[in-house]
């Protein structure tokens, strides 16, 4: 991914524009993403896909007749945010009401659930659908636990075409349910994958072998093993794979012994190989007494250019088969006839206008300068640690945390400037910049970062200027929103091991005799500085860091260290 490249960071945008271009028979763009460019029957429940962009073809390649209806485009591996969701979801909307599936990924689960609850504000019929097929990821007892990978598209397009014929939103729902419970992926990755622009791999797979349980955002394998046939790899992944097959005839829906099959390439393995693979899996699915329905061979979950292979096995009762048989026609995948299409019917996209900003009072908008100030060092500094911080990332994640923290502060050095030329409160900076900076991120930390600087602005007035005592308040109970939202604690191995000493640090500078923000703020950042380091001691347990967590030993959380890093910046705007 380093050579038909323009700017990096526009990359994702321009990729979907170009895509929708390409297809405009199938999607338009809608703002986070695209719809379907026909309409769909009055009632139809709505099927919404999304996650960070790099997968092609998911999730926008699967719109269209028979699967979904609308997709949501993210940052390269980055989860869109909630805006760009309930825009794609508005937009895709067909009265039914409307299902949003996704990958099991915490930054998805924050975005799609922030959009889902907005959309029902709004009196409409939400529903938000984790597929969870990957089995390296968690433990057969923890199956709605594990990461969703290549298993995406046996679980949507059954879906979407439960949604076609015409089956109500709970129908639709227990259609999703009952595919995800049947679906199950493992894969093998081959080499590392890079990033647009950039002249590294995101982590590296030794000459002369392999790592097993890779997953799609750049996370390096569980094991690592000496490269073997192709048959020997088919029969390690089946066996591990068929460790999960359900009993036959069981329960209102009896497993039939029938299994649908996805051979999957991550984006650099060629097609005569994948039919090598696939060979060899015909045969000891076979011998195992399974019959295959509707085989694909083909890139539909990729990961940038990763040299790879995954096997997704769905367990199919009579329904389910039905329904990965019935006809589907998007970009990326065709299966039957669906018949004439409604060409003559364009879906109506109706954007919506950005509200204006107010001015707010000359003593709260002389504080939203320096707020500004402070988000335009914040990129400043992210820029510089960029690298480093995607190095951190690497080691047990998926080697994006300096990219989202770019694209993140950029966003909202870039909304406060808007603000500032147009007199608004520090109250109204920060909730533009908290937006602009979950839009720009996307991913887990775009949704803490973006909700912790809305919050430190819901304690501020655009009335009045704030005293000391006031920001203080407002920038703990910030901080601390790092807790409440993503549900970490200290000792897990995430931002908080920085941000919650941060916060008793700075209310105790603060509390003490003579003490005075900015020096608080000094010594504050020193001891969150501390705390990310001392994350190096212990292995992560929470986030896409845990699935790997031994190997982050001996390196500092990532998400730690920025936020110390972005703390000591503020003392030197501020004096």
């Amino acid at each position: 991914m380093t050579f038909l490249v323009n700017d990096p960071e526009k990359f994702p945008a321009e990729a979907v524009a170009g895509f929708a271009a390409a297809y405009s028979t199938y999607v338009q763009p809608v703002h986070g993403g695209v719809v379907r460019t026909g309409a769909s029957p009055k009632g139809e429940v709505s099927i919404v896909v999304g996650g960070g962009s790099g997968h092609y073809p998911a999730f926008a390649g699967w719109v269209g007749q028979g699967m979904a209806h609308g997709a949501v485009c993210g940052n390269i591996f980055s989860s869109p945010s909630a805006s760009q969701a309930t825009s794609v979801c508005r937009a895709a909307d067909n009265g039914g009401g409307t299902i949003i599936m996704f990958g099991n990924y915490a930054g998805d689960v924050l975005h799609f659930g922030n959009a889902a609850e907005q959309l029902r504000a709004e009196g409409r019929d939400v529903r938000i659908f984790t597929i969870s097929d990957d089995i390296a990821s968690n433990t057969a007892d923890n199956h709605l636990d594990r990461r969703g990978i290549a298993g995406d598209l046996l679980v949507v397009k059954t879906t979407g075409a439960a949604a076609a014929e015409g089956m109500d939103i709970d129908a639709v729902e227990a259609v999703a349910t009952r595919a995800n419970a049947r679906t199950r992926t493992l894969g093998v990755a081959f080499t590392g994958c890079t990033f647009p622009g950039a002249s590294e791999p995101l982590f590296e797979v030794e000459p002369g072998t392999f790592g097993l349980g890779l997953g799609i955002h750049g996370e390096p394998g569980i094991s690592e093993h000496e490269m073997m046939s192709s048959d020997d790899i088919a029969a390690m992944i089946i066996g591990k794979l068929l460790e999960e097959e359900p009993e036959r005839g069981q329960g209102d829906h009896p497993y039939t012994g029938r299994v649908a099959v996805l051979v999957n390439g991550l984006g650099a393995t060629k097609y005569e190989e994948m039919f090598v693979f696939y060979g060899a899996v015909k045969r000891m699915l076979e011998e195992r007494g399974l019959a295959i329905v509707g085989p694909v061979v083909d890139e539909q979950v990729t990961s940038l250019d990763m040299a790879g292979v995954s096997l997704s096995l769905m367990f199919l009762d009579d329904e389910l088969e039905r329904l990965w048989l019935a006809p589907a026609d998007t970009p990326a995948y065709r299966v039957g006839n669906v018949g004439a299409a409604r060409a003559g019917e364009r879906r109506v996209v109706v954007d919506e206008e950005q509200a204006a900003i107010e001015a707010g009072a000359p003593e709260s908008a002389e504080q939203a300068r320096v707020v500004a100030r402070v988000l335009a060092a914040f990129e400043e500094r992210a820029r510089e640690v960029e690298h480093e911080l995607g190095r951190m990332d690497s080691v047990a994640g998926d080697g994006d945390h300096g990219q989202g923290m770019v694209l993140g502060t950029s966003a909202a050095a870039k909304a406060a400037r808007e603000a500032v030329d147009a007199g608004a409160g520090a109250r109204t900076l920060l909730a533009r910049a908290g937006a602009a900076w979950s839009e720009g991120a996307g991913g887990t930390a775009g949704a803490l970062w973006g909700g912790a600087l809305a919050k430190v602005g819901a304690g501020l007035s655009d009335d009045a200027a704030t005293d000391e005592a006031g920001l203080l308040a407002a920038v703990v109970d910030g901080v601390r929103s790092f807790v409440t939202m993503g549900g970490a604690q200290v000792g897990d191995k995430t931002i908080v091991d920085a941000s919650e000493p941060f916060a008793e640090a700075l209310a105790a500078a603060f509390d003490a005799p003579g003490g005075a923000l900015v020096d608080a703020w000094e010594s504050a950042a020193q001891v969150a500085e501390d705390a990310a380091a001392g994350t190096a001691r212990f292995a992560a347990t929470k986030g896409r860091a845990r699935t790997h967590g031994e190997k982050s030993v001996g390196t500092p959380d990532p998400g730690a260290t920025s936020f110390a890093i972005l703390m000591k910046v503020v003392p030197q705007v501020i004096k």
